[in-house]
């Protein structure tokens, strides 16, 4: 447990700022991760050194297929999540958990098992890194440090606050893979419990940020599969820099949407050929 840094008191409450949830969160609380708890009116992170998850991973999986490719990533997640996707891969960790559990691995310990284990960067992956960005930020400064990149896999939902906390005075994100789940606030109110427009947003500051940035998209079979849709996406993204990887990645059956097909080639394939029609100078199909 660590106090954390990215939250203002109100009152006998507390405002996270950590991501554009902003919840408030009263005595004894958590906010919607679960994992930034208001503790006698200070705002704690249960997680601090605590990653539920750890491998090594190839940095295209992330997916970077434009930074540092060929190379490992050091990769970590914790418990909880800001999103409540009814189809997460990674539903053990971000949502069907019920007490605080992980490795003990301490800010040190995380670079020097990257440097061990051959990695050129640190993944921060598989859950939101926004909810544990304090832990984030105290790996990044070491790894810096010792020559190592910092690597973001996030839903976009980090605050204005959190990105200038990881950003200022020095840059400790140097790449980060957004995904950009729907063009669609109903799939994600419906979906992910969560709002588009601040992803829009988030997407636009970090690219402003000069943060390598590349964007994914789950298509879903009749959720977010449709040409409107993708041409909205491939139009946003072009708007801001055609030079931006998008990854469109296949959906399998998972978590609470099983009732769906494996999307199909077809589908996949004329999304691919909009993003080119719409500019975007790489675009790649994922999970194929």
């Amino acid at each position: 447990m660590h106090e954390c840094i990215l939250y203002k008191k109100e009152e006998k409450n507390v405002r996270c700022l950590a991501c554009s949830h902003k919840c408030l969160i009263t005595e004894g609380k958590t906010g919607i991760c679960r994992v930034r708890k208001n503790i006698d009116g200070k705002l704690y992170l249960l997680v601090y050194g605590k990653p539920a998850a750890v491998h090594v991973d190839p940095i295209e999986k992330k997916p970077l297929y434009h930074f540092l490719s060929g190379s490992k990533a050091f990769s970590i997640g914790t418990l909880g999540c800001n999103f409540k996707c009814s189809f997460c891969q990674n539903f053990d960790i971000s949502q069907e958990w019920n007490e605080i559990s992980g490795e003990n691995l301490s800010p040190e310990q995380t670079v020097e098992q990257a440097i061990k284990s051959g990695c050129k960067s640190i993944a921060y992956t598989y859950n939101e890194p926004a909810i544990f960005a304090e832990y984030v930020k105290d790996i990044s400064v070491l790894a810096k440090k010792k020559g190592l990149k910092n690597v973001w896999v996030s839903n976009g939902y980090l605050s204005k606050e959190c990105l200038e906390f990881m950003t200022k005075p020095e840059k400790l994100i140097d790449a980060i893979n957004i995904d950009l789940k729907s063009f669609n606030e109903k799939f994600y109110n419906r979906l992910c419990k969560a709002k588009l427009q601040p992803v829009l947003k988030c997407i636009k500051e970090v690219h402003n940020a000069g943060i390598h940035l590349e964007i994914t998209t789950l298509v879903i079979p009749k959720e977010n599969d449709s040409e409107k849709e993708f041409e909205k996406i491939a139009e946003f993204i072009a708007s801001i820099d055609k030079n931006i990887p998008w990854h469109i990645s296949r959906f399998f059956p998972m978590y609470k949407i099983q009732d769906k097909e494996i999307t199909s080639l077809e589908i996949l394939k004329k999304a691919e050929k909009i993003g080119k029609e719409k500019g975007l100078k790489y675009v790649y199909l994922g999970n194929v």
